[in-house]
């Protein structure tokens, strides 16, 4: 018989109620303030707070930062492909929810 493997991940649940500062979403995602800069003006990342020295981020915020992070080292797509692709990835994940809540009718 062969091996079984075993994955095991670690990791850390956020919610959207949680706040992170531009620096601990640049820490947690190994990012620069211009890359996360970028994102925000082409619509990747909504902040809260009106300067950029008082924003904070969602914790959704980090799966955005990471998928489009390897979206561009992975695929080669420039930050308005990103865009779009997290808005279809957006889409698909509110239509799978919707198609579960309808069957488990």
């Amino acid at each position: 018989m062969g091996q079984q493997k075993t994955d095991i991940l670690d990791g850390i649940i956020l919610e959207a109620e949680t706040r992170l500062t531009l620096r601990e979403l640049c820490d947690a995602c190994a990012v620069t303030a211009g890359y996360i800069d970028e994102l925000v003006n082409e619509g990747v990342l909504e902040p809260v707070g009106i300067e950029k020295s008082h924003w904070y981020f969602s914790g959704y915020s980090l799966y955005r930062v990471r998928t489009a992070k390897r979206l561009q080292q992975d695929l080669d797509i420039n930050l308005a492909g990103v865009a779009l692709a997290l808005e279809m990835l957006d889409e698909v994940r509110q239509l799978r929810a919707r198609l579960n809540r309808i069957t488990e009718l």
